[in-house]
């Protein structure tokens, strides 16, 4: 996710951690941009484990299903060739405010939708499906308010939520 600050998180807590985490989001990125930039992104560090969080833009763009899906697997595919020792995890989509955003081109329904695909595709990939969105939402399943400035991404504080629910798979 773009906007994480997990570099300077790393820094101001002890994570207890013997590696560096890095955060290669980029705005508006999405299936596709992943694929043709993924020597940058993710195999040029050469990561013992990879955390990915991709495709809520192409959900939000309206790109069709079957080509968001297909770019997702050739992603895990291409991972599980170049990097077949490193350890990875297909995030949840984090959940968006209900109302009142400028991201009135999804919503939660969709990004769940999209979810139990994406979850189909990291089985398929021998690959381990986390949601680390535990304590994100209110009541009715939206991003509470108090942790977002747009209604989609996240302010300091949720990303506080999200790197104590990723520390069993960090460490």
């Amino acid at each position: 996710m773009e906007f994480f600050p997990i570099e300077k998180m790393q820094k101001d807590h002890d994570l207890g951690l013997n590696k560096i985490i890095y955060n290669r989001g980029v705005r508006a990125t999405t299936t596709a941009d992943l694929l043709q930039h993924t020597d940058t992104l993710i195999f040029d560090l050469v990561p013992s484990k990879i955390f990915i969080n991709i495709g809520s833009n192409d959900v939000g763009f309206n790109v069709p299903e079957k080509i968001f899906l297909e770019n997702y697997d050739n992603i895990l595919k291409r991972i599980k060739e170049k990097l077949p020792d490193s350890k990875v995890f297909v995030m949840a989509y984090y959940p968006m405010s209900g109302t009142g955003t400028d991201f009135d081109d999804r919503s939660n329904s969709d990004l769940q939708k999209a979810n139990e695909k994406v979850r189909q595709l990291a089985e398929e990939n021998g690959y381990q499906f986390i949601n680390v969105n535990e304590g994100l939402a209110d009541s009715e399943g939206h991003l509470r308010s108090d942790l977002t400035f747009d209604g989609v991404h996240m302010l300091p504080a949720g990303f506080e939520i999200v790197l104590k629910n990723l520390m069993p798979y960090l460490t």
